[in-house]
């Protein structure tokens, strides 16, 4: 389990919103991941939402391609952080590629209320009948962790709350530019 969540924080800060933003220029939704190794949270490989090329490339297929292609395939030393909590295509796809965690930003609530894209949640329900996006948080595959709920049991809120408000701030801003420039590209779901 990850302890060091402001090591998790920088690099979201430091490495993968300056990458979403490269990627929402092109006209790419806002989801990004990485994976980190357990041992000492350095960054093995990070992606984005690379949607425009091709619509099953969600950031977290995009990372997992990513790991793969350097031919690392024992999951289970790594820690995988999405930006937001993963659709159903990305849920198959983390437990596929044999990862016993993800860790989320963003929750599904978020993602529907703040950056006006329902559809993970729409998908969950119409394709699986899950509620509410109330799937199976912790299964024989794997355990899912809110970043946001981690931090908050550890009691280190007031001290992560800067970096917390920055990174909701810039993704916020993302947003914006996704949502005003979508009209634009060829995504299914917009």
């Amino acid at each position: 389990m990850i302890t060091d969540y402001e090591r998790i924080l920088d690099i979201i800060l430091e490495d993968l919103i300056p990458l979403t933003k490269i990627s929402i220029n092109k006209g790419n939704k806002i989801f990004g991941a990485f994976i980190v190794k357990k041992s000492d949270l350095s960054i093995i490989c990070l992606g984005t939402n690379q949607e425009i090329k091709n619509p099953l490339f969600h950031g977290e297929i995009s990372t997992l391609f990513n790991l793969f292609e350097k031919k690392l395939f024992n999951s289970k030393d790594y820690y995988f952080v999405s930006s937001h909590e993963p659709c159903s295509l990305c849920l198959s796809a983390i437990t596929w590629s044999g990862f016993d965690n993800f860790y989320y930003f963003f929750p599904y609530e978020d993602t529907k209320d703040n950056f006006n894209i329902p559809h993970d949640l729409k998908i969950l329900e119409e394709v699986f009948n899950i509620k509410q996006g109330n799937y199976q948080k912790n299964n024989q595959y794997w355990q899912s962790f809110s970043i946001i709920s981690e931090i908050n049991k550890l009691g280190k809120d007031k001290h992560l709350l800067p970096k917390i408000t920055k990174i909701k701030d810039e993704y916020q801003k993302l947003s914006k530019i996704y949502q005003e420039t979508k009209i634009n590209n060829n995504i299914p779901l917009n």
